[in-house]
Protein backbone atom coordinates (compact mmCIF):
# COMPACT_ATOMS: atom_id res chain seq x y z
CA UNK A 1 0.00 0.00 0.00
CA UNK A 2 1.88 2.99 -1.19
CA UNK A 3 1.65 6.62 1.26
CA UNK A 4 2.21 9.82 0.51
CA UNK A 5 3.86 10.95 3.58
CA UNK A 6 3.94 15.17 4.99
CA UNK A 7 5.52 16.73 7.47
CA UNK A 8 3.70 20.01 8.42
CA UNK A 9 5.31 23.07 10.27
CA UNK A 10 5.94 22.15 13.63
CA UNK A 11 7.21 18.40 13.44
CA UNK A 12 3.72 16.83 13.56
CA UNK A 13 3.69 13.63 12.50
CA UNK A 14 3.12 12.50 9.02
CA UNK A 15 -0.35 12.50 7.58
CA UNK A 16 -0.54 9.47 5.38
CA UNK A 17 -2.92 9.11 2.01
CA UNK A 18 -5.38 6.64 3.97
CA UNK A 19 -5.78 9.53 6.78
CA UNK A 20 -6.85 11.88 4.28
CA UNK A 21 -9.31 9.46 2.61
CA UNK A 22 -10.91 8.82 5.87
CA UNK A 23 -11.65 12.63 6.20
CA UNK A 24 -12.90 12.78 2.69
CA UNK A 25 -15.20 10.24 3.16
CA UNK A 26 -16.40 11.64 6.51
CA UNK A 27 -16.69 15.43 5.03
CA UNK A 28 -18.63 13.70 2.47
CA UNK A 29 -21.10 11.74 4.37
CA UNK A 30 -21.57 14.94 6.80
CA UNK A 31 -22.16 16.93 3.92
CA UNK A 32 -24.77 13.92 2.32
CA UNK A 33 -26.71 14.35 6.01
CA UNK A 34 -27.52 17.82 5.72
CA UNK A 35 -27.43 20.67 8.07
CA UNK A 36 -28.97 18.56 11.48
CA UNK A 37 -31.66 16.33 11.89
CA UNK A 38 -34.08 18.90 13.36
CA UNK A 39 -34.04 20.46 9.69
CA UNK A 40 -34.86 17.39 7.72
CA UNK A 41 -37.79 16.34 10.48
CA UNK A 42 -38.49 20.19 9.61
CA UNK A 43 -38.81 19.77 6.05
CA UNK A 44 -40.70 16.35 6.18
CA UNK A 45 -42.86 18.04 8.40
CA UNK A 46 -44.31 19.86 5.79
CA UNK A 47 -44.30 17.33 3.63
CA UNK A 48 -41.95 17.74 1.76
CA UNK A 49 -39.05 15.54 0.75
CA UNK A 50 -35.15 16.38 1.23
CA UNK A 51 -33.25 17.51 -1.77
CA UNK A 52 -30.92 14.60 -1.86
CA UNK A 53 -34.18 11.96 -1.94
CA UNK A 54 -35.73 13.99 -4.62
CA UNK A 55 -32.47 13.85 -6.80
CA UNK A 56 -32.72 9.97 -6.09
CA UNK A 57 -36.26 10.11 -7.48
CA UNK A 58 -35.14 11.96 -10.37
CA UNK A 59 -32.33 10.35 -11.68
CA UNK A 60 -31.29 6.46 -12.75
CA UNK A 61 -29.78 4.54 -9.27
CA UNK A 62 -26.28 5.27 -8.34
CA UNK A 63 -25.67 8.33 -11.51
CA UNK A 64 -25.62 11.26 -10.17
CA UNK A 65 -22.29 13.03 -9.88
CA UNK A 66 -22.04 15.85 -7.68
CA UNK A 67 -20.57 19.19 -8.45
CA UNK A 68 -18.94 21.96 -5.58
CA UNK A 69 -20.74 19.95 -2.68
CA UNK A 70 -18.08 21.81 -0.34
CA UNK A 71 -18.60 25.09 -1.59
CA UNK A 72 -19.36 27.94 1.29
CA UNK A 73 -20.14 31.08 1.01
CA UNK A 74 -17.74 33.92 1.81
CA UNK A 75 -20.14 36.75 3.18
CA UNK A 76 -20.01 38.24 6.41
CA UNK A 77 -22.19 40.56 8.36
CA UNK A 78 -25.26 39.91 10.05
CA UNK A 79 -24.01 36.61 11.80
CA UNK A 80 -23.00 34.75 8.42
CA UNK A 81 -19.11 34.26 9.10
CA UNK A 82 -20.56 32.13 11.66
CA UNK A 83 -22.68 29.97 9.45
CA UNK A 84 -21.01 28.57 6.34
CA UNK A 85 -22.46 25.07 5.46
CA UNK A 86 -21.63 23.03 3.21
CA UNK A 87 -23.40 23.26 -0.53
CA UNK A 88 -24.34 26.83 0.67
CA UNK A 89 -28.22 25.81 -0.12
CA UNK A 90 -28.06 24.07 -3.53
CA UNK A 91 -26.88 20.75 -4.87
CA UNK A 92 -25.73 21.08 -8.28
CA UNK A 93 -24.59 18.14 -10.78
CA UNK A 94 -25.54 15.39 -13.41
CA UNK A 95 -27.00 12.15 -13.68
CA UNK A 96 -28.67 9.69 -16.04
CA UNK A 97 -32.13 9.52 -16.91
CA UNK A 98 -33.19 6.38 -19.11
CA UNK A 99 -29.66 6.46 -20.39
CA UNK A 100 -29.08 10.02 -21.05
CA UNK A 101 -27.16 12.39 -19.39
CA UNK A 102 -29.41 15.49 -17.54
CA UNK A 103 -27.95 18.49 -15.47
CA UNK A 104 -29.70 19.63 -12.20
CA UNK A 105 -29.88 22.15 -9.49
CA UNK A 106 -31.92 21.57 -6.51
CA UNK A 107 -32.05 23.88 -3.53
CA UNK A 108 -31.80 22.70 -0.03
CA UNK A 109 -34.61 24.32 2.15
CA UNK A 110 -32.72 23.22 5.36
CA UNK A 111 -30.12 25.49 4.40
CA UNK A 112 -30.78 29.39 4.69
CA UNK A 113 -34.38 28.06 3.53
CA UNK A 114 -32.69 27.31 0.20
CA UNK A 115 -32.01 31.45 0.05
CA UNK A 116 -29.78 32.38 -2.95
CA UNK A 117 -26.66 34.27 -2.14
CA UNK A 118 -23.11 34.20 -4.29
CA UNK A 119 -22.12 31.44 -3.94
CA UNK A 120 -25.14 29.26 -4.56
CA UNK A 121 -25.93 31.57 -7.40
CA UNK A 122 -21.92 30.86 -9.15
CA UNK A 123 -23.11 27.24 -8.63
CA UNK A 124 -25.83 27.00 -10.66
CA UNK A 125 -24.42 29.42 -13.36
CA UNK A 126 -20.93 26.89 -13.76
CA UNK A 127 -24.65 23.66 -13.73
CA UNK A 128 -25.82 25.84 -16.57
CA UNK A 129 -23.07 26.54 -18.40
CA UNK A 130 -21.67 23.36 -18.62
CA UNK A 131 -25.00 21.88 -19.54
CA UNK A 132 -24.77 23.70 -22.67
CA UNK A 133 -21.45 22.59 -23.19
CA UNK A 134 -22.29 19.05 -22.91
CA UNK A 135 -25.86 19.80 -24.91
CA UNK A 136 -27.64 18.29 -22.20
CA UNK A 137 -30.87 19.21 -20.46
CA UNK A 138 -31.34 21.53 -17.56
CA UNK A 139 -33.84 20.44 -14.44
CA UNK A 140 -34.13 23.06 -11.75
CA UNK A 141 -36.10 21.54 -8.23
CA UNK A 142 -36.89 24.93 -6.88
CA UNK A 143 -37.41 25.27 -3.16
CA UNK A 144 -36.16 28.31 -2.06
CA UNK A 145 -37.27 31.89 -0.47
CA UNK A 146 -35.44 33.74 -2.76
CA UNK A 147 -32.39 36.00 -2.80
CA UNK A 148 -30.29 35.97 0.88
CA UNK A 149 -31.30 39.29 2.17
CA UNK A 150 -28.01 39.32 4.44
CA UNK A 151 -25.88 39.36 0.67
CA UNK A 152 -27.67 42.11 -0.48
CA UNK A 153 -27.31 43.15 -4.47
CA UNK A 154 -25.20 40.37 -4.78
CA UNK A 155 -27.78 38.41 -4.75
CA UNK A 156 -29.28 39.96 -6.93
CA UNK A 157 -26.71 39.87 -9.17
CA UNK A 158 -26.83 35.84 -9.03
CA UNK A 159 -30.23 35.91 -10.02
CA UNK A 160 -29.44 38.22 -13.31
CA UNK A 161 -27.02 35.25 -14.18
CA UNK A 162 -29.68 32.60 -14.19
CA UNK A 163 -31.78 34.62 -15.95
CA UNK A 164 -29.11 35.10 -18.57
CA UNK A 165 -28.26 31.77 -19.28
CA UNK A 166 -32.08 30.89 -19.50
CA UNK A 167 -32.59 32.68 -22.67
CA UNK A 168 -29.10 31.92 -23.99
CA UNK A 169 -30.25 28.40 -23.68
CA UNK A 170 -34.01 29.08 -24.69
CA UNK A 171 -34.38 26.68 -27.73
CA UNK A 172 -30.96 25.61 -27.52
CA UNK A 173 -31.44 22.47 -24.83
CA UNK A 174 -34.52 21.33 -23.09
CA UNK A 175 -35.00 23.01 -19.88
CA UNK A 176 -37.66 22.31 -16.73
CA UNK A 177 -38.66 23.90 -13.24
CA UNK A 178 -39.84 21.86 -11.00
CA UNK A 179 -41.51 23.78 -8.30
CA UNK A 180 -41.34 21.77 -4.83
CA UNK A 181 -42.04 24.77 -2.31
CA UNK A 182 -42.05 29.03 -2.30
CA UNK A 183 -40.41 30.05 -5.76
CA UNK A 184 -40.83 33.95 -4.51
CA UNK A 185 -40.37 37.48 -5.96
CA UNK A 186 -37.03 37.72 -8.78
CA UNK A 187 -36.88 33.58 -8.39
CA UNK A 188 -40.36 33.35 -10.46
CA UNK A 189 -38.68 34.45 -13.49
CA UNK A 190 -36.38 31.86 -14.00
CA UNK A 191 -39.09 29.16 -14.24
CA UNK A 192 -41.00 31.57 -16.12
CA UNK A 193 -38.45 31.81 -18.79
CA UNK A 194 -37.99 27.96 -18.94
CA UNK A 195 -39.44 24.98 -21.43
CA UNK A 196 -41.76 23.86 -18.73
CA UNK A 197 -42.70 23.87 -15.50
CA UNK A 198 -43.77 21.48 -12.66
CA UNK A 199 -45.37 22.45 -9.26
CA UNK A 200 -46.68 20.26 -6.33
CA UNK A 201 -50.13 21.56 -4.78
CA UNK A 202 -49.92 21.93 -0.91
CA UNK A 203 -46.31 22.65 -0.67
CA UNK A 204 -45.59 24.84 -3.86
CA UNK A 205 -46.19 28.39 -4.52
CA UNK A 206 -44.93 31.45 -7.39
CA UNK A 207 -45.88 34.98 -6.97
CA UNK A 208 -43.66 38.04 -7.25
CA UNK A 209 -45.27 39.32 -4.43
CA UNK A 210 -46.56 37.97 -1.35
CA UNK A 211 -50.27 37.91 0.71
CA UNK A 212 -49.10 40.33 2.99
CA UNK A 213 -47.89 42.75 0.18
CA UNK A 214 -50.96 42.45 -1.94
CA UNK A 215 -53.14 43.16 1.12
CA UNK A 216 -51.14 45.88 2.24
CA UNK A 217 -51.28 47.09 -1.11
CA UNK A 218 -54.55 46.24 -2.59
CA UNK A 219 -56.45 45.47 0.68
CA UNK A 220 -56.97 42.24 -0.61
CA UNK A 221 -56.86 38.97 1.68
CA UNK A 222 -55.44 35.66 0.34
CA UNK A 223 -53.56 32.71 0.83
CA UNK A 224 -50.43 31.61 -0.51
CA UNK A 225 -52.18 28.76 -2.14
CA UNK A 226 -55.34 31.06 -3.23
CA UNK A 227 -52.52 33.52 -4.43
CA UNK A 228 -50.06 31.34 -6.26
CA UNK A 229 -50.38 27.24 -5.56
CA UNK A 230 -50.39 24.60 -7.80
CA UNK A 231 -53.83 24.50 -9.15
CA UNK A 232 -54.37 28.56 -9.66
CA UNK A 233 -51.03 28.29 -12.34
CA UNK A 234 -51.79 25.27 -13.72
CA UNK A 235 -55.99 26.75 -14.17
CA UNK A 236 -55.79 30.37 -14.24
CA UNK A 237 -52.62 31.62 -14.96
CA UNK A 238 -51.55 29.18 -17.07
CA UNK A 239 -48.09 29.56 -15.29
CA UNK A 240 -47.27 25.90 -15.02
CA UNK A 241 -47.93 22.88 -17.38
CA UNK A 242 -48.29 20.28 -14.91
CA UNK A 243 -49.93 19.98 -11.35
CA UNK A 244 -49.22 17.43 -8.65
CA UNK A 245 -50.51 16.29 -5.34
CA UNK A 246 -47.19 14.61 -4.41
CA UNK A 247 -43.35 14.72 -5.50
CA UNK A 248 -42.75 11.01 -6.02
CA UNK A 249 -45.81 11.27 -9.40
CA UNK A 250 -44.31 14.79 -10.33
CA UNK A 251 -40.74 13.49 -10.78
CA UNK A 252 -41.97 10.49 -12.42
CA UNK A 253 -43.53 12.61 -15.21
CA UNK A 254 -40.31 14.85 -15.29
CA UNK A 255 -38.30 11.55 -16.22
CA UNK A 256 -41.46 11.03 -18.64
CA UNK A 257 -41.54 14.35 -20.28
CA UNK A 258 -37.91 14.13 -20.97
CA UNK A 259 -38.61 10.62 -22.90
CA UNK A 260 -40.30 12.96 -25.60
CA UNK A 261 -37.18 15.54 -25.66
CA UNK A 262 -34.07 15.73 -27.63
CA UNK A 263 -30.97 16.35 -25.48
CA UNK A 264 -30.36 19.48 -27.56
CA UNK A 265 -31.97 21.43 -30.29
CA UNK A 266 -29.40 19.68 -33.14
CA UNK A 267 -30.84 16.25 -32.41
CA UNK A 268 -34.36 14.81 -33.02
CA UNK A 269 -36.45 13.44 -30.22
CA UNK A 270 -35.61 10.06 -29.12
CA UNK A 271 -37.44 7.56 -31.68
CA UNK A 272 -38.68 3.81 -30.34
CA UNK A 273 -39.11 0.40 -32.21
CA UNK A 274 -42.69 0.99 -33.41
CA UNK A 275 -45.09 -1.95 -32.13
CA UNK A 276 -48.08 -0.78 -32.83
CA UNK A 277 -48.89 -1.56 -36.33
CA UNK A 278 -48.30 1.72 -38.86
CA UNK A 279 -51.28 0.21 -40.80
CA UNK A 280 -53.74 -0.06 -38.08
CA UNK A 281 -57.23 1.09 -39.29
CA UNK A 282 -58.92 3.65 -36.72
CA UNK A 283 -62.60 2.50 -37.10
CA UNK A 284 -63.84 3.71 -33.98
CA UNK A 285 -63.21 7.40 -35.79
CA UNK A 286 -66.05 6.56 -38.24
CA UNK A 287 -68.70 6.76 -35.14
CA UNK A 288 -66.78 8.56 -32.47
CA UNK A 289 -66.78 11.90 -34.28
CA UNK A 290 -70.65 13.25 -35.19
CA UNK A 291 -71.18 14.44 -38.89
CA UNK A 292 -73.09 16.96 -37.59
CA UNK A 293 -70.83 20.11 -37.06
CA UNK A 294 -73.29 21.00 -33.65
CA UNK A 295 -72.34 17.77 -32.14
CA UNK A 296 -69.73 17.76 -29.44
CA UNK A 297 -67.36 15.33 -29.09
CA UNK A 298 -63.86 14.99 -26.78
CA UNK A 299 -60.78 15.33 -29.53
CA UNK A 300 -58.76 13.15 -26.72
CA UNK A 301 -60.53 10.07 -27.83
CA UNK A 302 -59.28 11.02 -31.44
CA UNK A 303 -55.79 10.98 -30.25
CA UNK A 304 -56.04 8.00 -28.37
CA UNK A 305 -57.42 5.89 -31.88
CA UNK A 306 -54.27 7.65 -33.94
CA UNK A 307 -51.63 7.53 -31.22
CA UNK A 308 -49.03 4.82 -30.27
CA UNK A 309 -51.13 2.35 -27.94
CA UNK A 310 -53.15 5.13 -27.44
CA UNK A 311 -50.90 6.79 -25.08
CA UNK A 312 -49.97 10.89 -25.01
CA UNK A 313 -48.96 12.97 -22.36
CA UNK A 314 -51.05 15.91 -22.49
CA UNK A 315 -49.19 19.41 -21.83
CA UNK A 316 -51.20 22.23 -19.95
CA UNK A 317 -54.19 20.05 -19.55
CA UNK A 318 -56.22 22.34 -17.01
CA UNK A 319 -55.38 25.97 -18.67
CA UNK A 320 -57.32 26.70 -22.06
CA UNK A 321 -59.40 23.57 -22.68
CA UNK A 322 -60.66 24.75 -25.39
CA UNK A 323 -57.42 23.40 -27.31
CA UNK A 324 -55.32 20.66 -26.69
CA UNK A 325 -51.35 20.60 -26.67
CA UNK A 326 -49.88 17.30 -26.46
CA UNK A 327 -46.84 14.84 -26.89
CA UNK A 328 -46.96 11.70 -28.47
CA UNK A 329 -45.78 9.07 -30.73
CA UNK A 330 -47.10 8.05 -33.87
CA UNK A 331 -44.77 5.01 -35.87
CA UNK A 332 -42.45 5.55 -32.95
CA UNK A 333 -41.74 8.76 -34.12
CA UNK A 334 -41.90 11.93 -31.34
CA UNK A 335 -45.24 14.67 -32.87
CA UNK A 336 -46.28 17.11 -31.08
CA UNK A 337 -50.16 17.77 -31.57
CA UNK A 338 -52.34 20.71 -31.30
CA UNK A 339 -55.93 19.95 -31.63
CA UNK A 340 -59.58 22.03 -31.53
CA UNK A 341 -61.65 20.42 -28.23
CA UNK A 342 -65.39 20.78 -29.30
CA UNK A 343 -66.22 19.63 -25.80
CA UNK A 344 -65.10 22.82 -24.99
CA UNK A 345 -66.47 26.05 -25.83
CA UNK A 346 -66.62 24.32 -28.71
CA UNK A 347 -63.10 24.53 -30.11
CA UNK A 348 -63.01 28.32 -30.59
CA UNK A 349 -60.01 30.09 -30.76
CA UNK A 350 -59.61 32.70 -28.02
CA UNK A 351 -57.16 34.67 -25.82
CA UNK A 352 -55.80 31.96 -23.63
CA UNK A 353 -56.06 29.05 -26.28
CA UNK A 354 -54.00 30.77 -29.33
CA UNK A 355 -51.19 32.11 -26.21
CA UNK A 356 -51.37 28.01 -25.37
CA UNK A 357 -50.77 26.49 -28.69
CA UNK A 358 -48.18 29.51 -29.89
CA UNK A 359 -45.67 28.47 -27.02
CA UNK A 360 -46.52 24.85 -27.76
CA UNK A 361 -45.76 25.13 -31.44
CA UNK A 362 -42.07 27.31 -30.61
CA UNK A 363 -41.25 24.63 -28.30
CA UNK A 364 -41.94 21.68 -30.74
CA UNK A 365 -40.25 24.10 -33.44
CA UNK A 366 -37.01 24.42 -31.28
CA UNK A 367 -36.30 20.78 -30.22
CA UNK A 368 -37.71 19.25 -34.00
CA UNK A 369 -40.70 17.63 -33.18
CA UNK A 370 -42.92 17.49 -36.04
CA UNK A 371 -46.65 18.96 -35.77
CA UNK A 372 -50.02 17.29 -36.17
CA UNK A 373 -52.90 19.75 -36.33
CA UNK A 374 -56.01 18.34 -36.00
CA UNK A 375 -59.03 21.29 -36.37
CA UNK A 376 -62.34 21.40 -35.84
CA UNK A 377 -62.61 25.20 -35.42
CA UNK A 378 -66.18 27.17 -35.45
CA UNK A 379 -63.85 30.49 -35.67
CA UNK A 380 -62.06 32.91 -32.72
CA UNK A 381 -64.31 33.55 -29.64
CA UNK A 382 -66.53 36.69 -30.00
CA UNK A 383 -67.26 39.17 -27.09
CA UNK A 384 -66.24 43.01 -26.39
CA UNK A 385 -63.89 41.37 -23.46
CA UNK A 386 -62.16 39.20 -25.84
CA UNK A 387 -61.64 42.65 -28.28
CA UNK A 388 -60.47 44.78 -25.66
CA UNK A 389 -58.12 42.32 -24.00
CA UNK A 390 -56.12 41.99 -27.66
CA UNK A 391 -57.21 38.60 -28.81
CA UNK A 392 -55.99 40.05 -32.43
CA UNK A 393 -52.21 40.46 -31.11
CA UNK A 394 -52.74 37.38 -29.06
CA UNK A 395 -54.45 35.05 -31.93
CA UNK A 396 -51.07 36.11 -34.53
CA UNK A 397 -49.17 34.62 -31.84
CA UNK A 398 -50.33 31.31 -32.90
CA UNK A 399 -50.41 32.27 -36.39
CA UNK A 400 -46.63 33.52 -36.14
CA UNK A 401 -45.46 30.64 -34.37
CA UNK A 402 -47.36 28.62 -37.34
CA UNK A 403 -46.01 30.34 -40.16
CA UNK A 404 -41.90 30.37 -38.16
CA UNK A 405 -41.91 26.27 -37.73
CA UNK A 406 -39.55 25.03 -39.97
CA UNK A 407 -40.58 21.52 -38.51
CA UNK A 408 -42.46 18.89 -40.67
CA UNK A 409 -46.37 20.41 -40.41
CA UNK A 410 -49.87 18.27 -41.08
CA UNK A 411 -52.39 19.45 -40.94
CA UNK A 412 -56.07 17.59 -40.61
CA UNK A 413 -59.40 18.86 -40.71
CA UNK A 414 -62.02 16.44 -39.17
CA UNK A 415 -65.17 18.82 -39.14
CA UNK A 416 -65.62 22.51 -39.42
CA UNK A 417 -63.09 25.03 -40.18
CA UNK A 418 -64.29 28.34 -40.54
CA UNK A 419 -62.68 32.13 -41.21
CA UNK A 420 -59.48 33.34 -39.80
CA UNK A 421 -59.13 30.74 -37.29
CA UNK A 422 -59.04 28.28 -40.26
CA UNK A 423 -55.77 29.91 -41.58
CA UNK A 424 -54.56 30.55 -37.81
CA UNK A 425 -54.72 26.20 -37.42
CA UNK A 426 -51.98 25.55 -39.72
CA UNK A 427 -53.54 25.61 -43.00
CA UNK A 428 -51.98 25.36 -46.27
CA UNK A 429 -51.61 28.65 -47.28
CA UNK A 430 -49.71 29.42 -44.32
CA UNK A 431 -47.17 26.58 -45.20
CA UNK A 432 -48.49 23.50 -44.07
CA UNK A 433 -46.35 20.58 -45.42
CA UNK A 434 -49.78 18.54 -45.84
CA UNK A 435 -53.04 19.71 -45.46
CA UNK A 436 -55.73 16.82 -45.05
CA UNK A 437 -59.51 16.71 -44.71
CA UNK A 438 -62.05 13.52 -43.31
CA UNK A 439 -65.20 13.94 -45.86
CA UNK A 440 -66.80 15.65 -43.11
CA UNK A 441 -65.48 18.88 -43.85
CA UNK A 442 -66.72 22.15 -44.00
CA UNK A 443 -63.92 24.74 -44.99
CA UNK A 444 -64.98 28.09 -45.75
CA UNK A 445 -65.44 31.76 -44.39
CA UNK A 446 -68.07 31.56 -41.91
CA UNK A 447 -70.84 28.55 -41.32
CA UNK A 448 -73.78 28.31 -44.27
CA UNK A 449 -76.47 30.11 -41.53
CA UNK A 450 -74.17 32.94 -41.25
CA UNK A 451 -73.04 33.55 -44.63
CA UNK A 452 -76.41 33.43 -46.28
CA UNK A 453 -77.69 35.89 -43.96
CA UNK A 454 -75.10 38.31 -44.80
CA UNK A 455 -74.85 37.37 -48.40
CA UNK A 456 -78.36 37.19 -49.37
CA UNK A 457 -79.84 39.38 -46.44
CA UNK A 458 -81.97 41.96 -48.79
CA UNK A 459 -83.39 39.15 -50.61
CA UNK A 460 -84.29 37.53 -47.38
CA UNK A 461 -85.78 40.48 -46.05
CA UNK A 462 -87.82 41.14 -49.05
CA UNK A 463 -89.37 38.05 -49.18
CA UNK A 464 -93.09 36.68 -48.72
CA UNK A 465 -91.31 33.64 -46.63
CA UNK A 466 -88.07 35.00 -45.59
CA UNK A 467 -87.77 31.62 -43.58
CA UNK A 468 -88.26 29.18 -46.48
CA UNK A 469 -85.75 31.67 -48.89
CA UNK A 470 -83.53 31.44 -45.84
CA UNK A 471 -83.40 27.51 -45.75
CA UNK A 472 -82.94 28.00 -49.51
CA UNK A 473 -80.09 30.17 -49.51
CA UNK A 474 -78.16 28.15 -46.58
CA UNK A 475 -78.70 24.86 -48.66
CA UNK A 476 -77.50 26.76 -51.86
CA UNK A 477 -74.36 28.26 -49.84
CA UNK A 478 -73.81 24.94 -48.28
CA UNK A 479 -74.18 22.75 -51.83
CA UNK A 480 -71.67 25.10 -53.58
CA UNK A 481 -69.00 26.62 -51.64
CA UNK A 482 -68.93 24.11 -48.30
CA UNK A 483 -68.91 20.65 -50.17
CA UNK A 484 -66.07 18.40 -48.79
CA UNK A 485 -64.00 18.48 -52.07
CA UNK A 486 -63.97 22.32 -52.52
CA UNK A 487 -61.04 22.98 -50.74
CA UNK A 488 -59.03 19.71 -52.28
CA UNK A 489 -60.66 21.16 -56.08
CA UNK A 490 -58.66 24.19 -55.48
CA UNK A 491 -55.34 22.40 -54.05
CA UNK A 492 -55.54 23.41 -50.64
CA UNK A 493 -56.71 20.28 -49.17
CA UNK A 494 -53.75 17.35 -50.48
CA UNK A 495 -56.46 14.83 -50.07
CA UNK A 496 -59.50 13.24 -48.46
CA UNK A 497 -58.89 10.64 -46.43
CA UNK A 498 -60.56 7.68 -45.05
CA UNK A 499 -61.18 8.34 -40.84
CA UNK A 500 -59.98 4.92 -41.02
CA UNK A 501 -56.99 4.85 -42.46
CA UNK A 502 -55.85 8.47 -40.37
CA UNK A 503 -53.65 6.69 -38.83
CA UNK A 504 -51.38 4.78 -41.52
CA UNK A 505 -51.78 8.00 -43.65
CA UNK A 506 -50.01 10.73 -41.06
CA UNK A 507 -47.58 8.42 -40.31
CA UNK A 508 -46.99 7.81 -44.17
CA UNK A 509 -46.14 12.08 -44.46
CA UNK A 510 -44.31 12.12 -41.31
CA UNK A 511 -42.15 9.41 -43.20
CA UNK A 512 -41.64 11.17 -45.90
CA UNK A 513 -41.25 14.61 -44.38
CA UNK A 514 -38.67 13.08 -42.13
CA UNK A 515 -35.65 14.76 -43.44
CA UNK A 516 -37.53 18.37 -44.31
CA UNK A 517 -34.93 20.95 -44.71
CA UNK A 518 -36.63 24.64 -44.71
CA UNK A 519 -34.20 27.77 -44.19
CA UNK A 520 -35.27 31.06 -42.99
CA UNK A 521 -34.07 34.17 -44.24
CA UNK A 522 -31.09 35.60 -42.33
CA UNK A 523 -32.12 37.96 -40.21
CA UNK A 524 -31.07 38.90 -36.34
CA UNK A 525 -34.67 37.75 -34.97
CA UNK A 526 -38.28 38.27 -36.08
CA UNK A 527 -40.34 40.59 -34.10
CA UNK A 528 -43.19 38.53 -32.78
CA UNK A 529 -46.79 39.87 -31.79
CA UNK A 530 -46.96 40.61 -27.83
Amino acid sequence: MSTVEERPAGGSLPVTMDARVAELAELRERVLAGPSQRATEAQKGKGKLTVRERLELLFDKGTFAETEAFRRHRATGFGLEDRKPHSDGVVTGWGQIDGRTVFAYAHDFRIFGGALGEAHAQKIHKLMDLAETAGAPVVGLCDGAGARIQEGVTALAGYGGIFQRNVRNSGVIPQISVIMGPCAGGAAYSPALTDFVFMVRGTSQMFITGPDVVQAVTGEQITQEGLGGADVHAGTSGVAHFAYDDEEQCLEDVRHLLSYLPANNRELPPAEVPDDPADRRTEALLTLVPADPNRAYDMRRVIEEIADHGEYFEVHERWAPNIICALTRLGGQVVGIVANQPQSMAGVLDIESSEKAARFVQTCDSFNIPLVSLVDVPGFLPGVDQEHNGVIRHGAKLLYAYCNATVPRISLVLRKAYGGAYIVMDSRSIGADIALAWPTNEIAVMGAEGAANVVFRREIAASDDPEAVRKARIDEYRDELMHPYYAAERGLVDDVVDPAETRSVLIGALRMLRDKHAPLPTRKHGNQPQ
